[in-house]
């Protein structure tokens, strides 16, 4: 059965049920009629003579005059027009489908040369075609008249090296060198550098690019140019770059730490070590410095008009509070430099206070219980406790005479000083570098590391202390001074004391940049 002869049985059974209703409203009682409309009722305000007219459509009132005759066939009247209305929703008549004719090869290519499609999926740029008489072909691929590339300079490298990876010959390479040797030292230039170059075209088919120019930052206040000229020859240039100088100051609170605050203010991490190491000799930052401790610290600082910023050495540190007000200023004396005390005292002792920075003292001098031997033994020195392979330091200048395992003493070296006094060093991981008997060492020189050999208990140092060959405690023994600034030298260092006192302290969101 078609969907049209579904329709037309569709239609003829509701004209039957609307004749059907229409008699059966005319002969009920008093003339009433339902009141829902399917068709236009019109408008609700028409009155009752306008109710009681025929309706113009088809009307079901299912709210009324329930279980009637009436009642049953507008009831089967709606479900089957429902029904129908669902089926022709569900069911749609299906489109007449035309099928794409067919392509030949010769259609299908000419479609295809006026077609876009990805490279990697065929495309192409249109119709390939034979070349006519103007196409000529290259005896060889041309090359590009001028080349700018960079070249770096690596870890284990060297200039000509570098300069020939980017292409440079060795005729160049070795001209470019001759030309900045009377600059700089090449040997000197650090791993990263960068050399931006400029090749220009081969003299001919197989030889080299000559190199045209060369520019890299030969210093920090230095830029370098080689520019070949119009005869043919290189020429060097250098560049000046301007450079501000002023020493950087900052300030703050020591807090939970010294070294996070200082870092946290901007100082570099080797800035804040040679503070530490500088104060050392007369200020024990593991026991004498608080949280309410206020520090001032003034550095070497350059800044480049291209940007760049340069930190350099300690210039003067200060830390005061809770009783104590410790300054110092970098002086040097004898081209060797020092840190002086505001009256021209040197910092350093002749002996530094530990040999260990930072290190706490575990064990006094004197009488005690041997924690091995469990016996009362005298205790010719003082114990520093560490984490294993930190540094140990001379506490003073001399002359190694020993340097090995000594029995108890673990790895132990001996050092005489001026005036009859040896220091000792014992326990050690191990050596430093250049450490043997013979050698000489400054104070503050590295001679070993913290460790636990011998008879120890754990990473420890233990530092004696012998006066004409007799163990003295180094706390309360009157040892040597340092040097003393004195004349024209003290009157100059403390103008130069006075002017970094007059730095201002730069903001605490620094950030160091360093080359």
């Amino acid at each position: 059965m078609t969907i049209n002869a579904i329709l037309s049985s569709a239609t003829d059974r509701l004209a039957d049920a609307v004749r059907t209703a229409t008699r059966s409203w005319s002969a009920a009682p008093g003339g009433k009629v339902p009141f829902l409309a399917l068709a236009s009722a019109g408008s609700a305000g028409g009155g009752g003579a306008r109710a009681a007219a025929a309706p113009k459509g088809f009307v079901v009132d299912l709210g009324s005059d329930i279980g009637t005759a009436a009642w049953w066939r507008g009831l089967g009247s709606l479900t089957a027009m429902t029904a129908v209305l669902g089926w022709v929703a569900l069911s749609p008549a299906k489109l007449p489908v035309f099928a794409a004719p067919a392509l030949d090869d010769q259609q299908f290519a000419a479609l295809d040369s006026v077609s876009i499609a990805p490279l990697s999926q065929g495309g192409h740029m249109g119709p390939a075609a034979a070349p006519t008489a103007l196409v000529q072909p290259l005896a060889e691929a041309p090359e590009r008249p001028r080349l700018e590339l960079v070249a770096e300079l690596r870890e284990i490298d060297s200039f000509g090296a570098a300069l020939r990876r980017a292409g440079v010959s060795n005729t160049d390479s070795a001209a470019a060198a001759d030309l900045i040797a009377p600059h700089i030292d090449i040997a000197a230039l650090q791993p990263g550098t960068e050399f931006a170059l400029v090749l220009g075209r081969r003299p001919g088919k197989g030889k080299p690019r000559p190199l045209e120019e060369l520019s890299f930052r030969a210093a920090f206040d230095l830029r370098l140019d080689l520019v070949r000229g119009k005869d043919g020859e290189l020429r060097a240039r250098p560049v000046p770059i301007r450079i501000d100088e002023t020493p950087l100051r900052i300030s703050g609170m020591v807090g939970d730490s010294l070294y996070k605050s200082a870092r946290a203010n901007g100082v570099s991490s080797r800035v804040v070590a040679n503070f530490i190491r500088a104060m050392s000799p007369r200020l024990n930052f593991q026991r004498n410095v608080y949280a309410s401790d206020r520090y001032d610290i003034v550095v070497e600082h350059k800044v480049a008009e291209t940007g760049e910023e340069q930190t350099g050495d300690l210039l003067y540190a200060r830390v005061e509070g809770n009783g104590k007000d410790l300054e110092i200023a970098r002086w040097e004396v004898d081209g060797e430099a020092n840190y002086f005390l505001p009256d021209g005292r040197s910092i350093k002792e002749g002996f530094s206070t530990t040999p260990v920075p930072g290190a706490r003292l575990s064990s006094g001098f004197g009488l005690r219980r041997h924690p091995i031997l469990k016996s009362s033994r005298m205790h010719k020195g003082l114990d520093y406790a560490a984490w294993s392979g930190t540094a140990i330091q001379a506490t003073a200048p001399g002359t190694v005479i020993f340097a090995g395992r000594n029995g108890g003493y673990g790895n132990q070296v001996r050092i005489r000083h001026n005036n009859g006094i040896v220091t000792s060093y014992s326990h050690m991981k191990g050596f430093a570098s250049g450490i043997r008997s013979g050698a000489s060492v400054k104070q503050g020189e590295k001679v070993g590391f913290v460790g636990t050999t011998g008879l120890s208990t754990g990473p420890h140092l233990h530092y004696e202390v012998h006066v004409n060959g007799r163990a003295v405690d180094p706390r309360g023994q009157d040892l040597p001074t340092g040097l003393e600034l004195a004349g024209s030298d003290l009157a100059a260092f403390k103008r130069k004391l006075e002017d970094l006192r007059a730095i201002t302290p730069r903001e605490s969101d620094v950030e160091l940049n360093k080359i």
